[in-house]
């Protein structure tokens, strides 16, 4: 039997997985497994400013590629990176953490080496990751194949984080080169008896809803999802997560779910359905209004990426992917009259020069944006303008509305670009979130990477403005930089702008049409302090 360093075993599994791009910083602990990424003809190292960025980019990498891979050394550099896998973990965004650990030897014996307290303990990290991951496990000589197997296999069935932590000398161990990785499959009598149940519900309701989510996408079940939608003629909404699941023109849409601040029909028939089929949905507060939706999930049909919930029956081990297929196959055609709520088309007219406001700003960029665009957005302001726009066919918004870690998007944008180079990524951030992790900046000109970026420079952190009540209070400010400045001063392909009108945003919009073929757009606009979007004012101001 051929035989395999565990090293270059883990990453040949990965790769097979279709991860190309490793994400992290070099350390004297994780050298062997940078260069086990090095050497493999599928792989290449992708080196980051910092860890938070690493695995904010393996995040952005995993939402459109799939999977996602972080390297980085013990203890310093994990923990470094244990927010990013937090968010992961939350959105369940299947990011691989790889550790480097010092050698057996000195883990046996409870060795005093750098990067450790001064009373060691070599499984404090360890422990951490264990609960913000799906598995973790510490490698040796005698577990190291089952444990890659074991923890892979969650990786593929559960779209979460692992994590594996590898010693010096583990990472040289041979172990037979053929993987038994459990094939992912659904319990066959739990998924018939599933569908039957749902068959069931669906025929004898008057006013079935489908809402659909983000986790449709991380379950890899966009085709099957809208396979389901052509099949049952159903109507169809999303949560602000799924925002731009489906098309604005999908015969089935009826328009996103915006509680009672937009779209009064969406709200009216979502709260009105005897039958909810929830696929892929997060009813966190932000995602929902603040829980401004009456319906139960699992009072309905309640599909989830592992498990499907109908009126309070529990089918556990069922794929979301397989049942919407049975169910696809399966289900009648309805021929349901429904109505749909779909705002106009955006016409960003300027009469006269006029400092910037988020009614230009909204109609300009709704314009702005292209067919197959990806929108990456920082939580603030920004994340309650996208759900008023209209995207344009195959464009997608992307968040992160339930870890809601400002800073996120930036890096984000970095590992998502390098997933789909050919796409054009539009990162929206306040200044506020774009400092935490403005080094990915430098990055981004490092690997030739062209996403357009516009900073909103707005004097601090108004949505804590808005949420806490007291707007001038001094914990809402921040330093103050020449944004433009310091990223030109990375060097680099850039062309940067600014705008404090309307008449110079639409320039500086256009001018980045035709540059960002060549160069990364970054442009900085200012409004006022307390200047927000429409829908948030509903919220926090009514």
């Amino acid at each position: 039997m051929a035989k395999i360093k565990v090293v270059d075993f883990l990453i040949q599994e990965l790769a097979n997985l279709g991860i190309s791009r490793f994400f992290g910083l070099p350390g004297d602990y994780c050298f062997k497994i940078i260069d086990a990424v090095t050497e493999n003809p599928e792989t290449e190292w992708v080196g980051c400013t910092n860890e938070l960025n690493a695995g904010y980019a393996a995040d952005g990498y995993a939402r459109l590629n799939g999977y996602g891979a972080l390297i980085t050394t013990y203890n310093v550099g994990e923990l470094s990176a244990i927010n990013a896998i937090g968010g992961a973990m939350a959105e369940s965004v299947p990011v691989i953490h790889i550790v480097g650990m010092p050698s057996s030897k000195h883990i046996k014996n409870n060795t005093l080496l750098h990067h450790n307290f001064s009373t060691p303990d070599y499984f404090a990290s360890f422990n951490a990751y264990s609960c913000f991951t799906q598995g973790a496990a510490i490698l040796n000589e005698q577990n190291a194949k089952q444990e890659i197997e074991r923890l892979l296999y969650l990786f593929r069935k559960h779209k979460k984080p692992v994590y594996i932590s590898i010693p010096e000398d583990v990472c040289d161990i041979e172990i037979e080169a053929v993987p038994e990785i459990k094939s992912v499959r659904s319990d066959r009598q739990k998924l018939k008896k599933a569908v039957e149940h749902a068959l069931k519900l669906i025929e004898k309701s008057q006013s079935p809803i489908v809402i659909g989510d983000s986790l449709i996408v991380r379950y890899d079940s966009k085709n099957e999802f809208y396979d389901f939608l052509t099949k049952s003629g159903l109507p169809a909404t999303t949560l602000l997560m799924g925002k731009g699941l489906l098309n604005e023109n999908c015969q089935n849409f009826i328009g996103t779910y915006l509680a009672n601040y937009a779209n009064p029909n969406v709200n009216y028939q979502v709260n009105n359905s005897d039958c909810p089929i929830c696929v892929g949905t997060i009813f966190s507060d932000f995602n929902t209004l603040n829980f401004d939706i009456q319906i139960t999930p699992d009072n309905g049909i309640n599909i989830q990426g592992t498990y499907t919930i109908i009126q309070g029956k529990l089918y556990d081990n069922i794929l979301m992917k397989e049942l919407l297929n049975e169910l696809s196959q399966n289900i009648k055609t309805q021929n349901l009259d429904f109505i749909k709520d779909k705002s106009c088309p955006a016409h960003s007219i300027i009469n006269e020069e006029k400092p910037l406001d988020f009614e230009y700003i909204t109609s300009r960029l709704e314009e702005f944006f292209n067919p197959d665009d990806c929108i990456f957005t920082d939580t603030g302001v920004f994340s309650y303008m996208m759900p008023c726009i209209n995207l344009p066919e195959n464009a997608i918004w992307y968040s992160q509305l339930l870890w809601a870690s400002i800073g996120w998007a930036a890096p984000a944008v970095f590992g998502a670009q390098l997933a789909e180079p050919q796409k054009r990524m539009i990162l929206l951030t306040g200044e506020g979130a774009h400092q935490l992790t403005f080094q990915t900046l430098s990055s981004m000109l490092r690997y030739e990477i062209k996403p357009v970026i516009i900073v909103l420079n707005n004097f601090g952190y108004t949505i804590e403005r808005v949420l806490s009540g007291t707007p001038e209070a001094e914990f809402n400010n921040i330093p103050d930089w020449n944004y433009t400045k310091i990223a030109e001063d990375f060097g680099g392909n850039i062309w940067t702008a600014q705008a404090k009108t309307n008449k110079e945003f639409d320039a500086a919009l256009r001018q980045a049409e035709l540059a960002v073929e060549d160069k990364l757009c970054y442009i900085e606009i200012f409004t006022d302090e307390l200047a927000i979007p429409p829908l948030m004012k509903q919220i926090y101001q009514s």
